[in-house]
């Protein structure tokens, strides 16, 4: 037998191969950068670390072992150097676009870890085969901050399936979209006005809260954050903070809340604490013309009408009084019905003798708040109508003028 016929029956003995084709093969070595294939050929098969994996500075060390059987793609029958160029990722792809399209025909569910947050959204990938998913489709809302993604694994389906072009689109918010309709019907079947539930504070805005109920969000206005005064809810709540609510009202799918509970009412024992002639302090929470407002405690404000600030004439709170300060006064008048309560500063000083004898009652005095704030409105509109009529009275004078 000839050396050149020896070679020939060596070479019919081992298998040929095509660009393209897949081919099964034992790993005989690893380093960090590539792996060493024998896939029964006259030339061994390297796969490098790119054509393995998409993750940068991946240690093919870690992922393969010496004696492992793999399947691999060809690239190059000949790379140049006498060896097969293969790659695994492009086969892992090729598997994972039939997996993907399989899911986008049947609207399949698929999971998977976020591996990179880009620019327009969120990047995973399933058998090396890449989805991305805009950030107009990752929340039910409106994120700013995709960080809090990666490495975390989501949900999602393929909403728009072209290899070719590179572009497989997949779609979360959908999905989150579906669950909350169906926790919604679930919670607005469950609750009704008066129940005391469970909410986490979604929003913080200058008019009120917006919590979220599990399936809806609920609006805690400002105005039933608490019995007293909130200048700012920002300054009181936080996204994230844990809430018991009252369901105050729902219509619809609008839920109004409330944290004014009933037993925390400060008008529930009111007449215990400010019963007529009690001195109490308190500061000014606001004033008009026709006098101001005291904070007995929050959620109680009495009346200190303008006559009964002094002995003196005073045209308006504003002039002697501010708003913040503290003033003690006497109780002259308690409507718990009507939750009103009538203030004296000028109960509490010593009386003239010639006042005494003329009138005793005079430091004892009922104000009617509503009906001194429907006299200042009149008053208001009345010097509005003389200002109007001011001009066509002049014009008339002048004209009877003209005519003598």
């Amino acid at each position: 037998m000839s050396e050149q016929t020896f070679e020939q029956m060596l070479e019919e003995s081992l298998k040929t191969i095509h660009n393209g084709e897949v081919v099964e093969g034992t790993v005989i070595d690893v380093k960090p950068d590539e792996i060493i294939l024998n896939i029964g050929y006259k030339s061994d098969g390297i796969i490098t670390r790119n054509e393995y994996s998409n993750t940068p500075n991946l240690d093919l060390t870690t992922c393969v072992n010496v004696g492992d059987t793999m399947e691999a793609k060809v690239l190059k029958v000949n790379d140049g150097d006498g060896q097969v160029q293969l790659t695994y990722k492009r086969l892992a792809a090729d598997k994972g676009n039939k997996r993907l399209e399989e899911a986008f025909n049947n609207k399949e569910v698929l999971k998977a870890e976020v591996a990179q947050i880009l620019d327009g959204g969120l990047s995973v990938v399933i058998d090396e085969s890449r989805i991305f998913i805009p950030a107009s489709l990752v929340s039910d809302s409106y994120e700013r901050d995709l960080s809090k993604y990666l490495g975390q694994e989501i949900e999602f389906v393929i909403t728009e399936f072209n290899p070719r072009r590179r572009r497989i689109i997949g779609d979360r918010k959908q999905l989150l979209m579906a669950e909350r309709e169906q926790l919604q019907k679930e919670l607005f079947a469950r609750i009704k006005v008066g129940d005391v539930v469970d909410g986490i504070v979604k929003n913080v805005t200058d008019f009120g809260v917006f919590v979220d109920l599990g399936g809806a969000d609920g609006l805690l206005h400002i105005s039933e954050i608490s019995w007293g005064r909130v200048e700012n809810p920002k300054k009181v709540f936080k996204p994230g903070q844990e809430l018991k609510v009252l369901i105050k009202d729902i219509q619809d799918t609008k839920v109004a809340l409330s944290l004014k509970f009933a037993d925390s009412n400060p008008w529930n024992d009111a007449e215990d604490k400010y019963g007529i002639g009690t001195v109490v302090t308190g500061k000014i929470a606001r004033m008009t013309d026709f006098g101001a407002f005291v904070e007995l405690e929050p959620g109680i404000d009495a009346l200190l009408h303008v006559s009964q600030i002094s002995r003196d004439h005073i045209d308006k709170p504003s002039d002697v009084l501010k708003v913040g300060q503290e003033v003690t006064a006497k109780i002259v008048d308690f409507k718990p019905e009507d939750k009103k309560i009538s203030l004296s500063i000028k109960a509490m000083l010593e009386p003239e003798k010639k006042e005494v004898e003329e009138d005793k009652d005079a430091d004892v005095v009922s104000v009617d708040i509503d009906a001194e704030i429907e006299k200042a409105k009149e008053a208001e509109a009345a010097e509005e109508t003389v200002a109007e009529e001011a001009p066509e009275a002049a014009v008339s004078e002048e004209t009877t003028e003209a005519a003598e």
